[in-house]
């Protein structure tokens, strides 16, 4: 598809208020409707019926599976975008753009980009607090095309530093924002067996074997130290959750017990569960979970933890979101179609991550919606984007 013109003949991010897409196959929340049309009046989902015989349309879809646009409501990949190499960095807002094309490439109409509130990393270098704030300006200067760009802030809880730059960063936004809080020691959460950051250093970093096991060490010793800033920095955000003022994701739960910790200080999401054990008390204190793309398309998790298509199996993952890799968000959906079915598997990517980021315009072919829609080709092993037709208010 062209970056810049849909194969309906109008414009990405010129599509109009008003107008009737004909004969696609609907895919609703709970079955796919053949040969529908749906009726858009000022960016909204006005009807959702059978396409009339014989009855015109502005935008034929000749069959097409039309999608609620996808939401990623955990996305690394602008991060990537600005730095394709180590040394190699390019200008925000160029990256915001080259990224969004991708996005809209992949059916993705919403996404929330991760910021990295930490003063220190694995690897030391490619996430810091003055990082963290140069993408939040850039993501927030993008305001009009085909995909509704918005935040989700990260705070590594043992981080010097990182609390007071995320508190200045809520100041500036308004409303309910979405904050994840992290742990990467090695030893717990994403990096229970350390040996698995010690390979990553060696692969990604040129470090030996030596030299990655020692970098481990030191590293837990320094983050041992800052257990009582990891304290006060969940009460704090415990605290913000209980006043409505941030919408708090737990990140790499590893236990029923992390579970009950988050619940009980007032958070509403389980981020990226690393075993059964989370994920399945997650469901069981009502919390929406979230599981990675990537790791259903690869069939396994890159870090030895749980297997999210194993979770979704089980009925546990509420969404999934693309972490890095936007295309992997659609790769995903048909990999678990023929066990789940369609509409369940497009859910996860829908109206899931919708429900996740506390948003009810979207995620759904429903009246009264955002008419963000999707057109989809899937004729072939995997599915391909053919339009993208952005709703709401752009």
């Amino acid at each position: 598809m062209s970056s810049t013109e849909t194969r309906t003949g109008w414009p990405l991010g010129r599509v109009p208020a008003d107008y009737v897409l004909g004969h696609v196959r609907a895919v609703l929340p709970d079955r796919v409707a053949e040969d529908s049309r749906i009726v858009v009046r000022d960016g909204r989902i006005a009807a959702v019926e059978d396409h009339p015989p014989g009855a015109g349309c502005d935008a034929d879809g000749d069959g097409a599976l039309c999608l609620p646009g996808l939401v990623d409501v955990h996305s690394d990949a602008l991060e990537r975008e600005r730095a394709p190499r180590p040394a190699a960095l390019l200008p925000w807002d160029f990256a915001v753009l080259s990224l969004e094309a991708k996005l809209a490439a992949a059916g993705v109409t919403t996404a929330f980009h991760g910021a990295a509130f930490q003063h220190k990393t694995a690897r030391g270098t490619e996430r810091t607090i003055g990082t963290a704030e140069e993408l939040c300006a850039a993501v927030q200067r993008r305001r009009d095309g085909p995909v509704d760009h918005r935040l989700l802030l990260r705070l590594d809880v043992r981080s010097v530093g990182g609390a007071k730059a995320l508190e200045r960063q809520l100041d500036s936004l308004p409303g309910t924002t979405l904050v994840s809080h992290e742990d990467h020691t090695p030893g717990i959460g994403q990096y229970v067996d350390r040996t698995r950051m010690e390979e990553y250093l060696v692969g990604a970093d040129g470090m030996s074997p030596q030299q990655a096991e020692q970098h481990v060490t030191d590293m837990v010793a320094e983050r041992g130290s800052l257990a009582e800033l990891r304290d006060e920095n969940l009460a704090w955000l415990g605290a913000l959750a209980r006043r409505e003022r941030i919408r708090l994701l737990g990140h790499d739960p590893e236990s029923a017990a992390e579970i009950v910790a988050l619940r009980t200080r007032g958070g509403a999401v389980a981020e990226f569960p690393t075993t059964v054990d989370a994920a399945e008390a997650a469901r069981e204190h009502g919390l929406p979970v979230v599981a990675g793309a990537p790791n259903v398309l690869r069939g396994n998790s890159h870090s030895g933890n749980v297997s999210a298509a194993g979770l979704v199996s089980r009925g546990l993952v509420t969404a999934l979101a693309s972490d890095y890799l936007p295309s992997g968000l659609l790769g995903a959906v048909w990999r678990l179609a023929a066990e789940t079915g369609l509409a369940r598997a497009v859910r996860l990517v829908t109206g899931g991550p919708a429900e996740v980021a506390g948003l009810d315009d979207r995620g759904a072919l429903r009246s009264g919606l955002r008419a963000d829609l999707v057109l989809v080709e899937s004729g072939g092993r995997w599915p391909v984007v053919r339009d993208v037709l952005p709703g709401g208010a752009r």
